[in-house]
């Protein structure tokens, strides 16, 4: 699998190119910002991109789309349709977040309506990339619609804001609920094995098995609350 990372927007988020090695079949995962070099590491690798796949519509994963479909029109969008409102309201989403409106220009948040979801992500569905193939898991919590993809025969899954290298996702933002994450995380995500890579969209890579063993928010030592920044 190719996999290219790149760091984007104020909150370090994590853009990724996903790329079938064999078809040069390719996705592209969150693109927050900075479409133009989406697009150049793209077209270095060879690849064709056939869909822009966010895992929630949370205004630092989806802040990119628009432009990147315009650049590459021929690549759907896919997102689960639980989240199509956030989505949708990504114009309003600063506000959210208690930035005054004045300051939206300058932070890169003046945002514009988003184009129209080709397709709707179903949990448990498998998404063929070239030989690649994505399992589509609903894990609701840090939004209703989030979802994460775990491609088996490499042993990695690709978790959004679910959960992170020793903290998970905050659930004080709209449609968030701590009770759906933690069900989520452990009935969802760590039954997939220890073995495998965890690719966040924030902060350092981390397995299944280190998080079961240190996570905080797993073992018990901290008391759930609000989650983590993101």
């Amino acid at each position: 699998m190719i996999i290219e990372e790149l760091t984007v927007t104020a909150f370090q988020q994590h853009t990724r190119i996903l790329g079938c090695e064999t078809t040069r079949r390719a996705i592209c995962i969150d693109p927050g910002d900075d479409s133009e070099s989406i697009v150049r590491a793209i077209d270095q690798h060879g690849l064709e991109l056939q869909a822009i796949v966010c895992t929630h519509a949370h205004l630092d994963h989806i802040g990119g789309v628009a432009a990147l479909k315009k650049l590459k029109p021929a690549a759907k969008i896919l997102i689960h349709k639980a989240d199509e409102w956030i989505y949708q309201g990504l114009p309003e989403q600063p506000s959210w977040l208690g930035i005054p409106r004045s300051q939206w220009p300058e932070l890169g948040f003046a945002f514009e309506q988003p184009p129209k979801i080709d397709e709707y992500c179903e949990d448990g569905q498998v998404y063929q990339v070239g030989e690649l193939q994505f399992k589509i898991i609903h894990c609701p919590g840090h939004t209703p619609g989030h979802v994460v993809l775990f491609e088996s025969q490499e042993r990695k899954v690709f978790v959004g804001d679910v959960l992170f290298a020793g903290s998970i996702g905050r659930t004080d933002l709209p449609g968030g609920s701590t009770e759906q994450l933690m069900d989520s995380i452990k009935n969802k995500l760590l039954p997939l094995g220890d073995d495998v890579t965890v690719y966040s969209g924030h902060g350092p890579l981390t397995t299944i098995g280190q998080e079961r063993l240190t996570n905080p928010f797993l073992t018990g030592a901290y008391a759930i609350g609000r989650g983590s920044k993101f």
